[in-house]
């Protein structure tokens, strides 16, 4: 199968603006991210080489440097190959593919830390209810199952992400009820796992409150300290109360109880 490989620069402000920009790049049927350089079968390419370049157009921050025919090659392959998966708890390896949350992003680490802690001191027990919203790779669901949670339920609005989730998890040895759009099935859930940017999260704190049971907790990362005040407003106004807030280099994280 022939590949291409598409070279741009980038210039964010921010680092989740690159998230966003190459989820947009996946929407299009790009596959492999290595730096700056993206992979997308030739001939999904050549069909969509138009919704690229106003993708580009309309991203402030990005540049498009050149376009390239691969070698034939398996790209995805040759990728794994040389990028290590990352290992973490419990012998969990997340592929990524094109899906957020291989464990080592910082946003992710301190949902996986508050879990390993929220297991430890049986918060999170064999009678847990977990919602994993914006699953990307399915590293939190997983983790919760791992940690002992009863069920858990992950939910995201890209169905690249819902394959690679089922992918993972069919790889850990576990089994997830993974959802495909932005609304979870109707539940009490016990925790609310959403590793999102601060606008997502500002819309659906209403939805997480309405589905989570009484004295259960909301878990938020993927934001920055400015971006605080914004969440805590919507979550005082459905009546979720601030329980802690972590930080690892610029990233946030806050708990939140029913």
């Amino acid at each position: 199968m022939q590949y291409s490989v598409v070279h741009l620069t980038y210039q964010f402000e921010e680092p989740w603006q690159q998230d966003v920009f190459e989820q947009a790049m996946c929407d299009i049927g790009f596959e492999v991210f290595d730096q700056s350089n993206a992979y997308i079968q030739t001939s999904i390419l050549s069909a969509n080489k138009a919704l690229l370049n106003t993708l580009i157009a309309d991203t402030e921050g990005v540049e498009m440097l050149g376009i390239e025919e691969c070698e034939d090659i398996n790209w995805n392959a040759a990728w794994e190959a040389e990028h290590e998966v990352e290992e973490l708890p419990f012998g969990v390896r997340i592929t990524p593919h094109c899906a957020f949350g291989a464990g080592h992003h910082e946003t992710t680490s301190m949902m996986i830390e508050a879990l390993l802690e929220a297991a430890e001191n049986s918060r999170l027990d064999r009678n847990a209810l977990v919602l994993d919203m914006g699953c990307g790779t399915g590293v939190l669901g997983i983790m919760a199952k791992k940690c002992g949670a009863a069920h858990v339920v992950a939910v995201d609005i890209d169905d690249k992400s819902v394959t690679n989730t089922l992918e993972n998890a069919a790889a850990n040895h576990v089994k997830l009820d993974v959802r495909l759009g932005d609304t979870p099935p109707a539940g009490e859930y016990h925790f609310i796992l959403a590793n999102i940017h601060r606008n997502i999260l500002v819309a659906q704190i209403p939805l997480y409150a309405q589905y989570l049971k009484h004295g259960g907790e909301v878990w938020l990362s993927g934001f920055y300290a400015d971006d605080i005040p914004y969440l805590m407003e919507a979550a005082e106004a459905v009546g979720l109360q601030h329980v802690e807030t972590r930080s690892k280099n610029e990233w946030q994280w806050i708990r939140l109880k029913k």
